[in-house]
């Protein structure tokens, strides 16, 4: 028993530390921009230096010093952590399903559909679904000119499921008039609450007793799998 049990402990994964995680956040960030360690060592440095200017003025060295330090710290945290939220939505960016990875991090009220629920299988174009109080969402992801037709698809579809359900329409791309992928959490967040909570609630009973077709998605895009940082898309 006792030789078991060093084996379970042996074969048990150590617990990360904190600073793990921090030098995992710093080498996404560190990817995507080669001037973060200037950023971070000028943030704190700087930070540091005003509060030592104000010490030597007011002669309140402890004071100043140790606030001062533990403000560049605190300062120096915030641009690692704004550097890898941007960083993680930059690396998004051009990967199919990086809308299924951002809708995965929304809160509590919204009903999502994993897989797009109209996909282009030659252009890769493809339109996901999300329920919510301001209505039907349809989130697309591709060109805006070549995406029309499947949102067009899309809300006779829904027409025909739910006639008086408000729909919107976002187009997530580079282009302009687009919605960069960064932006899709705060755009939809914008959108006026047109249903109330048991509404919400009945349309997605109603979408769901209908169900849909799976989509022929190709080998190497599966949304549900990609890989996401949490923090850093919640900021």
């Amino acid at each position: 028993m006792a030789k078991n049990d060093k084996e379970a402990k042996a074969k048990k994964p150590k617990k990360k530390r904190w600073y793990s995680y921090l030098a995992e956040a710093y080498k996404v960030a560190k990817t995507s921009y080669s001037w973060l360690p200037f950023a971070l060592a000028g943030t704190f440095c700087g930070v540091l230096l005003v509060n030592l200017i104000v010490a030597a003025v007011t002669k309140s060295w402890i004071f100043f010093s140790i606030s001062g330090l533990l403000l560049a710290l605190l300062l120096t945290l915030v641009v690692l952590t704004q550097a890898v939220k941007y960083a993680s939505y930059k690396q998004l960016e051009d990967m199919p399903g990086a809308v299924s990875a951002v809708l995965s991090q929304l809160k509590r009220g919204w009903a999502i559909t994993e897989e797009p629920v109209r996909f282009n299988v030659k252009t890769q174009d493809m339109v996901f679904r999300a329920i919510g109080r301001p209505g039907v969402v349809l989130i697309s992801e591709g060109p805006a000119n070549r995406v029309n037709k499947l949102l067009n698809e899309e809300r006779r579809a829904i027409k025909r499921i739910a006639p008086s359900a408000p729909v919107h329409a976002l187009k997530v791309g580079k282009e302009k008039g687009q919605i960069p992928i960064r932006n899709l959490q705060k755009a939809l967040r914008k959108l006026p609450k047109n249903i109330s909570n048991q509404e919400v609630a009945a349309l997605v009973t109603r979408f769901d007793a209908v169900g849909t077709n799976p989509l022929p998605i190709p080998k190497g895009i599966d949304p549900t799998k990609m890989k996401v940082s949490r923090r850093a898309m919640r900021g």
